[in-house]
């Protein structure tokens, strides 16, 4: 299938405010400090809203470039009773403690270049450009959980095993030792019977390969890290084995797990020369509009790939927001945008920026948008090319148009979406009427909003001068409707110090219930997730 579309964009921005305070460094808060509730948590909540992202951009006077590549600063609110905690704790990768023992960036990261000793002679240092750098292992994209652990992540091979009370650095843990790849994503998915699903890749003499894995569930009882019994599901060849696809995530259903290569390709031979060129990681990307998207499709008890592919004309997706089945489709929901330029443009340079620079900057980038693809999974051998074989009666999707978008006009005025939520524990790979995302009239978030697929409806919650960060759902004990439970959020603002809240709203209306405000400043982060507690 060959799918073409045009893509909306949200109307230009001038006068955007200056967010330079919310990537700033901020110091850790490792023993919990009561906060002040307005409004009401509603008294059912009880457990942990676990926040990872980048707290520290310097060490010394060397300053990392990137907006990814601070270090990894945890966050924990503690809910219970109707009141609250929060608590922070900087994570004690290798990368942290060496560069805070040598007060001077020393482990390179996504979009920085780690400096030579300048201790060393001329010589030394001109040497030190051909060594293989130090790998990174600064995991400060999400918490994730295999057999009822937690860990923190990013796409690196390493993740750390965290205690989610005291948010304490535990063990390292190297994805190679367990199972033969080299990374893994950080927004793996999970089964109803607690298997952990991921998206790895390796890459040798016999090309380069995306794997899907598999982690059986455990008791999370376990007092050292384990990842045995993983194992792969399903090897895919690159198509383009000299220039593999970036990848942020993965769809899951309920029998089916779907890898989509997308034309921003890596450079292998960049990436090894990197440092001898003195370029840091960003720099081996490229977004190639010319080439189609590949949709490769995997049953998820057998690991065997389907035999069709599906193709669709370039497009850009980091998160995507649920799939499922139906009458023989495979319906998936995610957010697209038509340039995926945009992952190293997040430098600190850039976010640093105010007046017409800032203006500038955000003009440029992806409007990003919920759209459906909907696959047809028995397809003939002999079907005619021209024949639209998606005839379900809730999607405009065609084969010729490929997808269809979720959303109104109204959305463009929100800047469109992202980091985009649903209720998983009882909705994840099963037809859903409500999402939940963060909107983008700003550079970071500065909405929340609430999808209902029926009519396509928004509510917004928005306010001048804050920027929330991803939207969690935690649905009520007694829940009966899908969207009965609340939204937490965590709220911070580059115009007062010291003024960040978690917020709660009804899921139902979007309407706020409490907010607990905390006299800390909490920079702009990534991923979360509640952790149901007693």
């Amino acid at each position: 299938f060959l799918y073409i579309f045009s893509n909306k964009k949200r109307p230009s921005a001038s006068g955007l405010e200056f967010i330079g305070p919310l990537v700033c460094s901020v110091e850790e808060t490792p023993d919990p400090i009561s906060t002040v509730i307005k409004g009401e948590i509603p008294s059912w909540i009880t457990g942990s809203f676990l926040r990872n992202g980048p707290g520290r951009f310097e060490f010394g006077e060397s300053k990392f470039n990137h907006w990814f590549d601070g270090m990894a600063l945890m966050h924990r609110f503690h809910i219970k009773d109707g009141q609250a905690t929060y608590s922070s704790c900087f994570l004690r990768s290798d990368s942290y403690v060496q560069n805070a023992e040598k007060n001077r960036i020393v482990v390179s990261e996504f979009g920085t270049l780690a400096t030579p000793d300048p201790c060393k002679n001329i010589f030394a240092r001109f040497f030190s450009r051909f060594q293989i750098p130090k790998a990174t292992d600064n995991a400060g994209v999400s918490f994730v959980k295999y057999k009822g652990d937690f860990y923190v992540s990013t796409e690196i091979n390493f993740m750390r095993r965290i205690d989610p009370v005291s948010l304490e650095t535990k063990e390292k843990v190297d994805w190679s030792e367990y199972i033969a790849i080299n990374a893994a994503t950080a927004h793996p998915h999970y089964d109803r019977d607690g298997a952990t699903y991921n998206l790895g890749n390796s890459y040798g003499r016999n090309g380069f390969f995306y794997h899907i894995l598999r982690v059986p569930p455990g008791n999370g009882k376990n007092d050292v890290a384990d990842l045995s019994g993983a194992e792969i599901l399903c090897s895919i060849p690159a198509s383009d084995p000299r220039k593999p696809s970036y990848y942020h995530s993965f769809v899951m259903s309920e029998n089916y797990i779907v890898f989509i290569e997308q034309p921003i390709k890596l450079d292998p031979l960049k990436f090894m020369l990197y440092r001898v060129a003195g370029k840091s990681f960003h720099k081996v990307m490229s977004w190639n509009p010319e080439l189609e998207t590949i949709f490769h499709v995997a049953d998820r008890h057998t690991g065997q790939l389907i035999k069709t592919k599906y193709y669709s004309s370039a497009m850009f997706t980091l998160h995507q927001i649920n799939a499922y089945e139906d009458n023989g489709y495979l319906i998936m929901d995610m957010c697209c945008g038509d340039d995926g330029t945009v992952i190293g443009d997040f430098t600190m340079e850039n976010l640093q920026a105010s007046g017409e620079e800032l203006d500038k900057f955000f003009n440029s980038l992806c409007t990003n948008l919920p759209r459906r693809y909907v696959l047809p999974l028995d397809i003939m051998e002999d079907e005619p090319n021209d024949h639209n074989l998606i005839n379900l009666p809730y999607t405009t999707a065609t084969q010729q148009k490929g997808h269809e978008d979720l959303y109104n006009d109204d959305l463009l005025q929100y800047g469109g979406l992202e980091f985009p939520q649903i209720n998983y524990t009882y909705y994840n790979a099963r037809p859903y009427r409500y999402f939940y995302a963060c909107g983008f009239g700003h550079v970071f978030g500065d909405s929340l909003l609430k999808m209902d697929l029926e009519g396509k409806k928004l509510k917004v919650w928005r306010h001048a001068g804050l920027f929330p960060s991803e939207p969690v759902f935690v649905p009520a004990p007694d829940a009966k409707d899908e969207d009965d439970g609340v939204v937490m959020s965590v709220v911070i603002t580059p115009r007062e110090k010291k003024s960040s809240f978690l917020l709660v709203l009804d899921a139902k209306t979007f309407t706020e219930l409490g907010r607990a405000e905390v006299p800390v400043d909490i920079p702009y982060g990534t991923h979360g997730l509640f952790n149901e507690m007693s």
